[in-house]
């Protein structure tokens, strides 16, 4: 079992940034592939990004791509999401999620699909205009 949890969220100002962390209770992460994904208020799911830890292959969902970076902390053991130039379209409650597969193509298919073994409780992100 792997526990996760996101810090790092708050309120902010249009064209602000926010860095949001994912902690994994254990190290399995560590060859697995980690996802941020959001839920807006009132909507569905959302997928941002993800990464596959042993290697740092990435991917973005087409809002956000050029605006957030994905990496990885291997000396704090955490998912690290870095966000600029954010809008009040980015409002949302943000996870991470993990599954256990390092290769990309597989990461993908479960980013696509939204489908992760495990996830955290969230940390919410406010962007006024």
């Amino acid at each position: 079992q792997v526990q996760l949890v996101e810090s790092g969220g708050g309120s902010v100002q249009a064209g602000g940034s926010l860095r949001l962390s994912c902690e994994a209770s254990a190290s399995d992460y560590r060859s697995g592939c980690v996802g941020w994904f959001r839920q807006p208020p009132g909507q569905e799911r959302e997928r941002v990004a993800y990464i596959v830890t042993n290697g740092g292959g990435t991917n973005y969902a087409d809002p956000v791509r050029g605006r957030f970076t994905i990496s990885v902390d291997n000396a704090k053991d955490t998912v690290l999401l870095q966000m600029t130039s954010l809008k009040p379209e980015d409002t949302a409650k943000y996870y991470c999620a993990v599954t256990r597969t390092s290769a990309h193509d597989v990461c993908y298919n479960y980013f696509l699909k939204k489908d992760f073994d495990y996830w955290g409780q969230g940390t919410q992100v406010t962007v006024s205009s």
